[in-house]
């Protein structure tokens, strides 16, 4: 899920080189944080978070197979 989050990221910011993805597990639980620019967090969020919604959709769609609880927080 950690490749899946940063090739999405990469793809929308100007500054691919400081696009840093984590990620922590607990159990089931998953948790991805997503660290970028300051110039580029409006591109991730979108217009009323339209971005950062689809990026936790397609996130939650993947991690379905896997049987685990994906979350996905812009940092």
């Amino acid at each position: 899920m950690k490749e899946l989050v940063e090739v999405v990221a990469k793809a929308l910011v100007e500054n691919p080189d400081e696009v840093v993805v984590t990620e922590k597990t607990e159990g089931k639980n998953v948790v991805i944080e997503l660290h970028v620019a300051a110039s580029d967090m409006g591109k991730v969020i979108g217009k009323q978070g339209r971005i950062a919604k689809a990026i936790r959709t397609v996130v939650k769609a993947a991690s379905f197979k896997d049987n685990t609880r994906v979350d996905v927080e812009i940092v």
